[in-house]
């Protein structure tokens, strides 16, 4: 089937605003019936040029630094600790990137949007768990603030002078978002007695909207303030958390869980509950020829779900129909509570149903997936991908990414064909896929997740593989299908948020959690970014250069 210009609106390929329109050229590229598009004779040379193109890519690395393939250099845009304003500083473990530029004829100045998830208290409040038997007990308010304040995210103004990405200091978009930032819910129920809720955290991947704001997703929001559990007589107890912050504030765990939105221009916030409560890796929207809005989310954990949310009004994220994916029979089974009989049997109403998303999914037979992480939409094919990132439990250590294709193209659809599109492992050279981007010309780009306490350890299935890489599927040429890597991290550290700049010349990406292994600042895992201090540091990065101008090469190209 084919997709026009008209019809990709937003989200499509992490590739910024410059990329969501397709390039009518690129239909005669992918799985279209008769393709007819001419070149004329600059188009032909340049299409030559791209077909030949060979891509040298890196062998594995151990190696404690950001490690480019020949023809990418990179320079660091901001970092952990950073002043963004004379009151704020930049967060820790930088996730998602998203880049807005002010004018669409003016790629190079905008707002950058970053999710930070979590944080390591070693570094962030001076507590190192593995000094203390019960940790919690000597944890502090002000050590609990600290981090508080290092989650949530951050907008701040960039621009491109010379080749260099920076930050405009003080710009008065400049602002954080954290875990006491108060902010609406987005229903008309209120949840455990309230519409406004303080903070965000676990913020892992996210989105925009049509409308130009930031999505972010509250992923392991367990780790912070516990979770609400249900024994077979529907009678509940609280979980604690990890790190023990509801010793300090009495906040619900069903505060957290949620797909917020966020107005870069005034950093106003609010929860949509519609799209169900449960560790969201991302948010990806597609906007129907009616202004109805399709998002696409996963839950990333152990055998869990993949959901789709079809709004029933133009540009909603409120109003519609929360969906779970039957993969094995190629379904979306509707999380309705008054259609839903078996629903109506163990919830009050629909609040609830939202709110235990989970347990809603499986009593519909929802398909448990192994782990759904980063989900992009092929602008070529309309295809839906979704990194599948590993599941220890049914012994899948690799991976995979599942491509989704709709019913007829039709992102409303309520049928589906599932496959394999790439598995991870030693034949493909990569493992635990996470964050995807396609670029310019529709190749795909996708970051891996091995755990840092599992990477480079001899006995584990990830020995092969080294550090976390960047990787590079081309759609063209002599090397299409095959995945090559072309970025290789620091120690302990994860690459994510992948995101393009409108002209496709800059790939924003973060360099997460380096030396998340260290067992004391005495005994650092990794230094970079290799400030005086030593101390590892989350931190943004924009990489450029001549491969991936070339990558971006067919958007060039002229249709005659």
């Amino acid at each position: 089937m084919e997709y026009s210009r008209r019809k990709f609106i937003s989200l499509i390929g992490k590739a910024s605003l410059g990329s969501l329109i397709l390039p009518q050229f690129l239909m005669s590229c992918g799985n279209t019936a008769n393709p007819t598009t001419s070149f004329n004779s600059t188009s032909e040379e340049r299409l030559i040029e791209l077909k030949n193109l060979v891509l040298k890519g890196l062998l594995p690395s151990d190696k404690d630094d950001l490690v480019l393939a020949n023809g990418l250099n990179y320079h660091t845009v901001i970092k952990w600790g950073d002043k963004i304003s004379d009151t704020d500083t930049f967060g820790f473990n930088n996730d998602f990137n998203c880049f807005i530029p002010f004018d669409d004829d003016n790629p190079k100045d905008g707002l950058l949007w970053v999710n930070h998830e979590y944080i390591n208290p070693l570094f962030v409040s001076d507590f190192n768990y593995r000094d203390y038997e019960n940790p919690s007990e000597y944890r502090t308010i002000a050590q609990v603030d600290k981090e508080m304040y290092n989650v949530g995210g951050s907008i701040v103004r960039i621009n491109e002078e010379n080749g260099q990405w920076k930050i405009v200091e003080n710009d008065p978009h400049n602002r954080r978002i954290t875990a006491k930032t108060p902010m609406q819910i987005n229903w008309d129920t209120p949840i455990k007695g309230k519409t406004i809720f303080i903070g965000t955290h676990s913020n892992c991947s996210g989105g925009i909207t049509p409308w130009k704001t930031f999505l972010t997703c509250e992923e392991n929001y367990d780790s912070y303030f516990g979770e609400t559990e249900y024994d077979e007589e529907n009678v509940a107890r609280h979980r604690p958390s990890k790190s023990g912050w509801e010793s300090f504030y009495d906040y619900p765990p069903e505060h957290y869980g949620w797909v917020v939105e966020v107005n870069p221009k005034d950093g106003k916030a609010q929860k949509h509950i519609a799209l169900g409560r449960f560790a969201h890796e991302c948010c990806t929207l597609y906007e129907l020829a009616d202004k109805r809005v399709v998002a696409y989310t996963g839950d990333d954990h152990n055998s869990e779900h993949l959901y789709k949310f079809i709004s029933s009004k133009p540009s909603s994220l409120k109003e519609g129909t929360l969906y779970v994916a039957d993969t094995v029979n190629g379904k979306w089974l509707a999380l309705d509570w008054v259609n839903q009989p078996i629903l109506k049997e163990k919830f009050k109403d629909q609040t609830e149903v939202l709110i235990r998303a989970r347990e809603a999914a499986k009593l519909l037979g929802a398909t448990p997936l192994n782990r759904p992480e980063d989900i992009e939409i092929d602008p070529i094919t309309g295809n839906i991908f979704v990194s599948l990132t590993n599941n220890y439990i049914t012994k899948d250590f690799h991976g995979f990414i599942l491509k989704i294709e709709e019913k007829n193209g039709a992102f409303d659809a309520l049928t589906f064909k599932a496959e394999t599109y790439k598995a991870g492992g030693e034949e493909n050279g990569f493992s635990c896929p996470d964050n995807l981007a396609f670029d310019l010309s529709g190749n795909l780009w996708m970051t891996s997740d091995m755990s840092g306490s599992a990477m480079n350890k001899e006995g584990k299935p990830y020995m092969p593989f080294k550090n976390n890489s960047l990787f590079v599927i081309p759609r063209l040429g002599k090397d299409a299908g095959k995945v090559i890597r072309v970025a290789s991290a620091p120690k302990d550290a994860e690459l994510t948020g992948p995101w393009f700049s409108p002209d496709g010349k800059t790939l924003f990406l973060s360099v997460q959690h380096p030396g998340e292994q260290s067992k004391d600042l005495e005994n650092l895992t990794s230094k970079w970014p290799f400030d005086e201090d030593n101390i590892p540091k989350p931190a943004v990065v924009a990489i450029t250069g001549d491969l991936i101008e070339k990558m971006n090469k067919l958007n060039q190209i002229e249709v005659s």
